[in-house]
């Protein structure tokens, strides 16, 4: 199986003005799981290690299928549960997409459900992370350094300020600019590529808190080499720092044990052949 059908379904609840905050709340969370387990009725679905259907996370929910068939039935049978208890799919924040080596797999560009037309498209936003149709890690840090380029100009002043100390100006970038960039990093699977991308933006910032040196030849200002910055920097380098956390999360994976489903994608190889259904 090439082709890996995935929908993100946003849920949410059209009577919320009949409920406090909180009670909204609970009674949504009960509602979905409700939906969930309908759904789940069926045995078909993704084979990893077993049979995997749909994530959830609170009204964000996720449906695997091997194909668009699949994922259309599964579809209609959350929106018949979601309907049942007084929830609603919005339709505008639903869509699909189609993971797969085959350049022409899925050639339906979009699906009909209950009235509602839920686009395809290449990339889905879910939960802060950029997933591809070509499970395309670059993209996801693409945006990462995106983001935290939006944050590091918004305190580019405290950086280059001289009333604060070199050392709270690396940490205001360790506590406020790195998280940004490192968000979801145990994932990631770098390329030499990459790599450089996340240096350059690292040394960028940190050129900006030690600021410029004089040359002791021509007395002119300058600005610092990355040796002189690896020398002035004595916390890990970002690369360094991914590796690590990388290391680390998957240790605490293999841990869990095989009961847990985020083991079972650890060390799991997905069942099916190499074509997929269109």
């Amino acid at each position: 199986m090439s082709a890996v059908y995935f929908n993100a379904i946003n849920i949410h609840d059209n009577r919320h003005y009949f409920l406090s905050r909180n009670e909204g709340g609970s009674h949504c969370n009960i509602y979905i799981k409700y939906a969930i387990r309908r759904v789940q009725v069926n045995q078909e679905g993704l084979k990893l290690n077993g049979k995997h259907q749909l994530l959830a996370y609170a009204d964000d929910v996720n449906i695997l299928g091997g194909g668009i068939h699949t994922l259309m039935e599964y579809a209609e049978a959350l929106v018949a549960a979601t309907r049942e208890t007084g929830l609603e799919v919005s339709a505008d924040k639903t869509k699909y997409m189609a993971m797969s080596r085959d350049k022409i797999a899925g050639r339906i560009q979009s699906v009909r459900i209950d009235n509602s037309t839920f686009e395809r498209v290449e990339q889905i936003k879910y939960l802060g992370t950029t997933l591809t149709n070509k499970n395309s890690i670059p993209e996801e840090i693409k945006s990462r350094l995106r983001s935290a380029n939006a944050c590091y100009h918004s305190v580019q002043n405290l950086l280059s300020s001289r009333l604060l100390s070199k050392n709270l100006k690396i940490k205001i970038y360790r506590t406020i600019i790195l998280p940004v960039v490192l968000y979801g990093c145990e994932a990631w699977s770098l390329t030499l590529r990459e790599e450089r991308k996340l240096r350059v933006f690292e040394n960028m910032v940190l050129r900006r808190i030690f600021g410029r040196r004089r040359d002791e030849v021509t007395g002119e200002w300058r600005r610092l080499h990355n040796e002189e910055l690896n020398d002035l920097y004595s916390s890990p380098y970002i690369v360094r720092v991914i590796k690590s956390r990388r290391t680390r999360w998957a240790g605490r994976v293999a841990r869990m044990g095989e009961e847990r489903g985020v083991c079972r994608v650890l060390v799991g190889k997905p069942e099916g052949t190499l074509t997929g259904e269109t």
